[in-house]
């Protein structure tokens, strides 16, 4: 396969926001000429994903409806969903302005509130941090970075305290704990203490895999061990799946141009992504109760980066148009990347 460069194309050349990623001026596939690239039109990313639940939800939010919002999420709670209330909570936690960072002072005894508070804080924090390397980012801006995450771990750690039987505090402050760099072992014990609650919650063992990462001060075996032991263990049909695949980009992600290609493309890198989507994407029982389309999408773009189109254009198929900003942020405007990518994919199954 040949692997193009397109490097006068800006919308196919990002910085990543997983705050350790590099450059990219290459898209996968055939050479395709700028004109081409732009004629292709980009798939704006859908933050309700299809979830009619959450797109009331994030409704609610907008317009300052708390009891709306308690509505929505207490039931949720009430059946011990943590896979679903953190998801849920995580698509809310980007809207702007007063309301949800307030809450605690209207509901200073209320958990449900806390966390969601939390959840925002820690939004707001990476906010004004911002999606630079450390070496771009001002002290000014880590000030105040570090500041909102402090408020955010009070705002969680009194909800662990009024809800100790609650997994979704624990997944944010594993977030935090990542920004205010207190390293794996404390971020462990937070996952542990997560799992313990939820064992088979996708979202908090992404944030245990983020926080081996190499550009978190992991190692590619550290972070490879934990997605493997994971997956392993995992029943057939879990989101768990995923981990190999995020693995993987996260491996692609920080090699240089050349190798990185390389990599993901290895033969033994593209069984291992098979088989964990024949054992979690693939397999007739894979149902999350929060959105399938994280790991769908996650699938996508590495079997994309392989060059394993079939792969990747029966989950395009199935995606539609719930695109995801990650991964394919990680490759520049996701938007755009996705498009790309998904008529390089399905056009080729088609044929």
């Amino acid at each position: 396969m040949a692997i193009a460069a397109v490097a006068a194309v800006s919308v196919i050349r990002g910085l990543s926001k997983g705050y350790g990623g590099k450059r990219r001026g290459k898209a996968t596939g055939r050479t395709r000429r700028p004109s081409e690239i732009e004629a292709i039109k980009p798939v704006p990313i859908d933050r309700s994903h299809g979830d009619p639940e959450l797109a009331a939800l994030r409704q609610a939010a907008r317009i300052t409806d708390w009891p709306t919002v308690e509505a929505i999420l207490r039931p949720i709670r009430d059946r011990n969903d943590f896979e679903r209330l953190t998801f849920l909570v995580g698509n809310i936690e980007d809207l702007g302005g007063d309301f949800l960072l307030k809450l605690p002072n209207q509901f200073p005894s209320d958990p449900l509130a806390l966390t969601v508070a939390g959840a925002r804080h820690s939004a707001w924090a990476w906010e004004a941090r911002t999606g630079y390397r450390a070496s771009q980012v001002s002290e000014e801006q880590f000030r105040v970075f570090h500041d909102r995450l402090r408020i955010a771990e009070e705002y969680l750690y009194t909800a662990v305290e009024l809800d100790p039987a609650n997994a979704a505090p624990w997944y944010t402050l594993c977030v935090t704990s990542r920004g205010l760099e207190h390293g794996t072992d404390i971020t462990r014990r937070r996952f542990e203490a997560g799992v313990k609650r939820a064992p088979g919650h996708a979202g908090l063992h992404r944030q245990m895999l983020q926080q081996l990462c190499a550009k978190w001060g992991g190692s590619h075996e550290a972070m490879h061990a934990f997605a493997t032991k994971v997956f392993d263990a995992a029943p057939p049909g879990s989101g768990l799946g995923e981990l190999v695949a995020q693995a993987h980009l996260e491996h692609w992600l920080d090699l240089e141009q050349g190798p990185d290609d390389v990599y993901i493309r290895d033969a033994a890198v593209v069984q291992d992504l098979r088989r964990a989507a024949d054992a979690s994407v693939f397999h007739p029982a894979f149902a999350p109760t929060a959105s399938p389309y994280t790991a769908l999408n996650t699938f996508a773009m590495a079997f994309w980066l392989a060059d394993d189109k079939d792969s990747a254009g029966r989950l395009f198929e199935r995606i539609g148009d719930h695109a995801t900003k990650a991964p394919w942020r990680y490759r520049g405007d996701p938007e755009r990347v996705f498009a790309v990518a998904r008529q390089d994919c399905v056009k080729k199954r088609k044929k």
